[in-house]
């Protein structure tokens, strides 16, 4: 189907003159609106727009024709009641599009059972031949030619009226020569009726009786899999496009038979007045549900339960609104996410490593992808800049799509289990796709920044759809063009202790004590800045207290009964913003955090999912000490001397080092002390100093024995040794102990 946000269009009345109205909606429930925004109906017994008011939820009309003032008291924009919304969409769609016998209720519309594509038979690959037939009405007719039409679909190098390529042209490009999709156009057949007759009665049936007859039931042209199915039906009436019933642009099935020859799929569209109304994007995006099975990626507003639409991935696609980007003539592509899933994307680029990488723009063969640990829902990165088939679009730059295909366009609202299938992550952070306040604007794409971009603690950001980090880190983006280089991965600064702790903990309902969850950090420093990232399912967030106590006891109130009546926290904090968690700076970060989390109100009730608690930290050094006491004699006058040595068992680089001394002597001006490392490296720390005194009794660091620095970075682990040496006669002492003190 094809939906428009606010499109100003001219309607004919079947007794006045041709009106312009603004639209929203879809052949499934629509809204019109004088230019100035008053709600109208189409009075069938006046044959004129009519201004609209309700009566029980739904509109009438006020027999007030939209060529007069509006009645006094009349207010603007003027919408039905979420009920009777839901059920003339109902009452549509179940006419026109019949659930599959095997699907349940919500395997339908944008949901795409198929490994995210429509049931159906799909015909997106070889070369595909198609039976165009162009429709007027009793009362209208066009000047458009079967040749006209003939060009628009197969022509090479098509570029009448403005457009980019023929409707064949852009399949053959988007799916990288995969798909060859041919026209044969017949017609014009004349209806028995006037227009305004079908906008209420579908014409295909008496159109393809028509044809079936001139044909004598032959449709094998039209058979690609030699299965007696016509692969592709697109009728083109005569007009303008007509946003009104069965006239609505639209994809359905219908099980129409001719000999041995059935119908299957069908797509429905204006051809237009002349030859200057031909645009292929409209043609273009129900030949994508035709042909391929590709679901639309708009909300409808209905099935999410919020009686609301939104923008779905807007103009990025063209299954989105992108077929009406440059008035249909220069429709956007068919987004990476679906071209992966109809087989048209032969090379695939794993972006789960880190390094640097480029995305070529229109090189439609190739998908780069980011995996996440569910086979469902991924990332796809692709180069968008305003090039080619994206000339028209409203940014320019690199796309990153969240990937899900068991989500469902209709479903804006971002939670763990109602999700878009493929929805933009919009580099401005403004989520303005999902809350239908545009199809797309000028900061939605990314470009030209350096840094981290796009991770866990960005916005917006690449966490899973329950809210876990998936990983994916994407900096140092280049600036749009042909190709945008990009970096994935985090280029590690500074140090960052790390802990992430994933849980299934329920939240006992109104308990003081509530649940702890603990993490363990290894590293040794102190905090410089602490995040914390939690993801708690909970019906009334504001019953909840969440604190974080460090391994010293102190304690940071994180989350104080806010939000009142808010489903589920899903949140970060940092020291840099809450001077709570800030107060827990400085502290020593080795040993066990704990999130205490309380629910202290009756009710609701919740679990807590998982939590991260990321520190940036100073380091301090790990230190041992080790003595010993050996009281060994120190031999007179003898170059050898003694040793004594100390087993270090640690592994590391030596980052400082003292070492004390305890030698009983009567003459110290005797003495030369050294300390050997495991290595066999030798730093002396007294060498015949202090002549007739008594005892040698020190702590010697690198200050006072400036050898000792030509130690530091040595392998701590093994043999250290003290070594003492007595180089003159007389006077003898004895090594009583000595001690080491090792940092690293």
């Amino acid at each position: 189907m094809s939906a428009i946000f606010n499109e100003y269009l001219i309607f004919r009345q079947d007794k006045g003159p041709d009106v312009e109205l603004v639209v929203n909606g879809d052949e499934f429930y629509a809204r019109y609106e004088t230019v100035d925004g008053y709600t109208v109906v189409y009075d069938m017994d006046l044959g004129l727009y009519c201004y609209a008011t309700l009566e029980n939820g739904a509109f009438v009309s006020t027999g007030t024709p939209i060529a007069k003032g509006p009645p006094v008291g009349l207010r603007r924009h003027l919408k039905e009641s979420p009920e009777v919304r839901n059920r003339k969409f109902r009452q549509r769609y179940d006419t026109i599009r019949p659930a599959q016998p095997e699907a349940s209720a919500h395997m339908v519309r944008t949901f795409g059972p198929q490994r995210g594509l429509l049931a159906g038979r799909r015909v997106s690959t070889g070369q595909v031949r198609g039976l165009t037939i162009l429709v007027e009405f009793a009362d209208l007719q066009s000047s458009v030619t079967a040749a006209d039409v003939d060009g628009m679909l197969n022509g090479a190098s098509y570029t009448a009226n403005g457009n980019f390529c023929s409707v064949r042209e852009y399949y053959r490009l988007i799916s990288g020569g995969k798909l060859d999709y041919t026209n044969a156009v017949v017609g014009p057949i004349r209806l028995a009726r006037e227009q305004s007759f079908y906008k209420n009665t579908l014409f295909v049936r008496e159109v393809m009786d028509i044809v079936a007859a001139q044909r004598n039931n032959d449709f094998a042209d039209f058979d690609s899999q030699s299965q007696g199915i016509i692969d592709a039906v697109s009728f083109l009436y005569a007009g303008r496009t007509v946003y009104e019933g069965e006239l609505w642009p639209h994809n359905f099935q219908i099980d129409l038979r001719y000999g041995a020859y059935r119908t299957s799929q069908y797509m429905l569209t204006s051809m237009g007045r002349s030859r200057v109304d031909l645009s292929i994007g409209t043609f273009c995006h129900e030949s994508g549900h035709l042909l391929c099975r590709f679901p639309d990626m708009y909300d409808y507003g209905e099935r999410d339960g919020d009686f609301e639409s939104s923008h779905g991935i807007g103009a990025y696609c063209l299954m989105g609104s992108g077929n009406h980007l440059d008035r249909g003539r220069t429709p956007s592509p068919v987004c990476g996410y679906l071209r992966d899933l109809v087989g048209w994307t032969d090379n695939q680029v794993t972006l789960n490593s880190v390094g640097e990488f480029q995305a070529k723009h229109g090189d439609y063969r190739t998908v780069l992808k980011y995996e996440t640990d569910r086979p469902n829902e991924y990332f796809i990165v692709e180069n968008r800049s305003r090039l080619g088939l994206d000339g028209g679009l409203p940014a320019d730059g690199l796309a990153v799509y969240h990937c899900d295909w068991l989500g469902s366009n209709e479903w804006q609202g971002g939670t763990a289990d109602k999700h878009y299938q493929c929805g933009l992550l919009q580099a401005d952070g403004h989520l303005d796709l999902e809350r239908n306040v545009n199809g797309g604007d000028a900061s939605d794409l990314f470009g030209g920044r350096t840094g981290v971009v796009l991770s866990h603690d960005t916005t917006p950001s690449s966490r899973q759809w329950d809210g876990a980090e998936s990983g994916l880190v994407i900096g140092e983006i280049g600036t749009p063009g042909e190709t945008m280089r990009f970096r994935i991965g985090e280029q590690v600064k500074g140090n960052v202790a790390r802990a992430e702790i994933t849980t299934d903990l329920l939240i006992p309902d109104n308990q003081p004590a509530g649940v702890q969850s603990r993490a363990t950090i290894a590293e040794r420093g102190s905090a410089k800045s602490i995040k914390v990232h939690v993801s708690i399912i909970h019906t009334y967030i504001g019953d909840l207290q969440v604190e974080l106590v460090a391994p010293s006891g102190k304690k940071a109130l994180l989350h104080d009964k806010k939000g009142g009546g808010q489903d589920d926290l899903k949140q970060t904090w940092t020291s840099q913003s809450l001077p709570a968690l800030a107060a827990l700076n400085g502290e020593a970060i080795e040993g066990q955090w704990t999130l205490a989390i309380r629910d202290l109100a009756r009710r609701d009730t919740g679990r807590l999912n998982w939590w991260l608690l990321e520190i940036d930290y100073e380091p301090s050094a790990r230190v041992v000490e080790m003595q010993a006491q050996p009281n060994i004699a120190i031999p007179d006058a003898s170059p050898t001397g003694i040793e004594s040595s100390l087993a270090m068992s640690q592994s590391g680089a030596l980052s400082e080092i003292q070492v004390g001394v305890q030698i009983a002597h009567t003459y110290r001006g005797d003495l030369v002390v050294d300390v050997v490392t495991p290595s066999g490296r030798t730093a002396t720390l007294h060498n015949r100093d202090g002549g007739s005194k008594h005892d040698l009794r020190v702590t010697y660091d690198r200050s006072s024995a400036p050898a000792l620095s030509g130690l530091i970075g040595e392998p701590m682990q093994g043999d250290w040794k003290l070594r003492v040496r007595d180089l003159a006669q007389i006077d003898q002492g004895t090594l009583e102990g000595w001690s080491l003190k090792l940092s690293y």
